[in-house]
């Protein structure tokens, strides 16, 4: 199976503009792989490629707001892409939500209804 023939979101259900965005995609009849990425966190591999696709940095990527990354100084202007994937790796409550892979791209969907433009 193609493996765009899917709409995949990482997903904390924790998060408003995540649940907000999920039931977008569930509107558009997609077939839906609902990624919670803190039980099941991606790969560093994977992270890269998702930002790649996305065409944003793992800067672009970072949960910035979460209190941890300060606390890891990740967002110091001369902190690395690679540092910030090693951290998002081991801690995935860095990583910024929802992101939402189809087979027209891949977006960071705040505010929510950035996940139209891949629909």
């Amino acid at each position: 199976m193609n493996r765009f023939a899917e709409a995949t979101i990482f997903h904390n259900p924790m998060c408003g503009t995540s649940r907000k965005t999920l039931d977008i995609l569930r509107q558009s009849g997609r077939d839906i792989n609902v990624r919670e990425y803190l039980k099941d966190p991606p790969t560093r591999d994977e992270l890269k490629a998702i930002y790649d696709r996305a065409g944003i940095s793992p800067r672009d990527g970072l949960r910035a707001k979460e209190p941890l990354a300060a606390e890891l100084g990740l967002t110091r202007p001369d902190v690395s892409d690679d540092e910030i994937l090693d951290a998002m790796v081991e801690h995935p409550i860095l990583i910024e939500r929802p992101l939402v892979e189809t087979e027209k791209g891949v977006r960071l969907c705040r505010p929510q209804d950035k996940v139209r433009e891949i629909l």
